[in-house]
């Protein structure tokens, strides 16, 4: 074999195993049935709940009467949840001002009685236990 075609061959084992790597499809499919459950007391105004339920870390940087106050300035003028639709799934194990760790960014598709058109980025962590929970969420 000559050392091109062993380098090409070298690389290709090693973007298939990279991809691989970045390519969780548990986790990925774990955490948007987290992020499902999770949504659901968001959009039933469940707000103490949805903090209960989120990661510790959320649980850190935000107390309960932030969280509840903050839904009901952001989330609450946007109506009842219309619609929801995967838009995409992301693994990383490494985000931008948080620790490392296992997170899928996730992103949908929603339309409110009076947003039609928004894109919700939710962000799960595996926690401490194990459990996927979330850790961020964002309104678009």
């Amino acid at each position: 074999m000559k050392a091109p075609t062993v380098m090409i061959l070298t690389m290709g084992m090693l973007l298939c195993f990279w991809q691989g790597a970045l390519s969780q499809p548990e986790a990925e499919k774990a955490a948007v049935e987290a992020a499902e459950v999770w949504l659901e007391l968001v959009d039933t105004e469940k707000y103490e709940e949805s903090w209960d339920e989120a990661a510790s870390y959320f649980q850190g940087a935000v107390s309960t009467e932030q969280w509840i106050s903050s839904m009901e300035s952001v989330r609450n003028p946007l109506g009842q949840k219309l619609s929801r639709n995967l838009k995409s799934k992301q693994y990383y194990t490494s985000l931008p001002g948080a620790p490392d760790g296992e997170y899928v960014v996730i992103q949908f598709n929603t339309s409110f009685e009076h947003k039609k058109s928004a894109v919700e980025t939710v962000t799960p962590m595996k926690d401490q236990d194990g459990k996927w929970r979330v850790s961020g969420y964002y309104i678009k």
